[in-house]
């Protein structure tokens, strides 16, 4: 993945351009009545597989991935969906190890999802 991501630490300056180089954010298209939101279809195919693949073998891996991918399937997600969302996730969290050159933590990674909601 990081060979396919290329050695330019200056290339993505958020984390949102390494999710759309790497296929896993959603494409929003939108009318004035409508909106429907999409997978992308242009991209990079095999980093776009190897992002699929990491988010499927983070769910017996990763408690943080599974309350995850429990949580889109609970919206009502498809699995294929629910594993798209996790990938993109699981980008975003690449992107911020690198740009901190830190190592992943995955009480840290995932901490945002464990605290209790406001009321």
């Amino acid at each position: 993945m990081l060979a396919e991501f290329g050695d330019d630490p200056t290339r993505y300056g958020h984390p949102k351009a390494r999710k759309a180089y790497a296929g896993t954010a959603p494409v929003t298209r939108a009318s004035g009545t409508r909106q429907v939101v999409l997978a992308r279809t242009a991209r990079n195919k095999r980093l776009a597989d190897a992002c699929y693949r990491w988010a499927f073998s983070a769910l017996t891996r990763s408690p943080g991935a599974r309350a995850y991918y429990d949580q889109q399937r609970a919206r009502g997600a498809t699995h294929h969906q629910a594993l798209r969302a996790l990938a993109n996730r699981l980008v975003g969290i690449l992107h911020g190890c690198l740009r901190h050159r830190t190592s992943y933590d995955e009480p840290k990674a995932w901490s945002h999802r464990t605290r209790p909601a406001a009321a």
